[in-house]
């Protein structure tokens, strides 16, 4: 006969594929019931209910129960854990809220697909608030491929106090908070797993004196795992600027990202084609160099207007390399930077 002791044996054998550590041993098993007749069944509280690979996990965790002598059916179902569980099991601590700051609106930039442009979308679209006259920052969330400190041409160090990080800032102003501005080398490679990452992103949220500021970009690396976890879920997020590029495969990947933005109910503000096509200088000719574009089906998917075409220009290329980025112009995203102004921001406080 089965026992209860057998199906955790068995369980201890299940690995959760992103964590890599058992089922167990992650406190993910409950509800456990053995009859007599050799049914079983159990939940599986997974660290969050929309995981990626909740599934998987069932079919590893149902599988291994049900080649237990005696086992003749497996129920899973599945649940979720609360914050404070999740928290510990990732070893994730709330970060000491001693940093004060008050933050109109929080605006998260992200694709899920890198290469696609989205700290040149943060980038400018922080350049075009603060000519508008608003006091603007930016949090990279990129922890393993941080770029906003140098398309800014910012470096560190930062300097810190008993009451939090001194953001950078760059030459108009706004403020910047990146990981590269921490490191003693910015060439430093950050070989880090998911837990340290969000503690990273926490951090920069809760102990870096953003003061007051209008407007906090968040630079969203690609995926839809760690960092953009932690982002909406640990931070005030008003809304989600999608940056797409003409290419199917490109609109494919940040198609997921918008499922994981609507599953997280975070808003979508609107949708960014980057590299949407050349102009020739010398004809005025534009070419879709990459395919034709597929923004107004992530637009209609999303139900969020296109706020901008960016179309390829050498001299972004350039200017962003030179860490110039602030000498770029910002007018086809005027209008975008118009209608946030609509919308009366609500202070967020740390």
């Amino acid at each position: 006969m089965t026992t209860k002791t057998d199906v955790m044996n068995a369980l201890k054998k299940v690995m959760d594929p992103e964590i890599h550590r058992n089922l167990v041993e992650l406190n993910m098993v409950r509800d456990l019931v053995v009859g007599e007749d050799g049914n079983v069944s159990f939940t599986l509280a997974l660290t969050i209910p929309a995981c990626p690979l909740r599934d998987q996990i069932a079919a590893d965790a149902r599988r291994a129960v049900g080649e237990l002598p005696g086992a003749k059916s497996v129920q899973v179902t599945l649940g979720a854990m609360t914050d404070e569980e999740r928290n510990a099991v990732l070893g994730i601590t709330a970060p000491p809220q001693i940093a004060s700051h008050e933050i109109g609106r929080v605006i998260a930039v992200m694709s899920g697909k890198g290469g696609v442009g989205k700290s040149l979308v943060t980038g400018l679209l922080a350049t075009a608030l603060k000519r508008a006259g608003y006091s603007v920052g930016i949090l990279d969330a990129d922890i393993t491929g941080p770029s906003i400190p140098k398309l800014f041409g910012v470096h560190g160090p930062l300097k810190g106090n008993k009451t939090g990080i001194e953001p950078a800032q760059s030459r108009t102003g706004i403020k910047l908070m990146s990981i590269n501005l921490l490191l003693p080398d910015e060439k430093q490679a950050v070989i880090w797993r998911g837990p340290m990452i969000s503690g990273a992103i926490q951090q920069f949220w809760g102990e870096v004196q953003w003061g007051v500021l209008d407007y906090l970009l968040v630079d969203l690396p690609p995926g839809t795992s760690d960092a953009a976890l932690t982002v909406m879920q640990n931070l005030p997020i008003n809304g989600i600027v999608l940056v797409t590029t003409p290419q199917a495969l490109a609109t494919m990947i940040v198609k997921k990202a918008l499922d994981m933005a609507q599953k997280m109910n975070t808003p979508i503000l609107g949708v960014i084609e980057n590299m949407a096509g050349f102009v020739a200088p010398d004809t005025g000719k534009h070419y879709d160099i990459f395919g034709p574009s597929h923004a107004d089906e992530v637009a209609e998917q999303s139900s969020a207007p296109i706020l901008a075409h960016l179309t390829l220009d050498p001299q972004v290329a350039q200017s962003c390399d030179t860490g110039e980025i602030e000498t770029l112009p910002t007018e086809a995203l005027n209008a975008f930077v118009k209608a946030l102004a609509q919308k009366q921001p609500a202070l967020a406080e740390a």
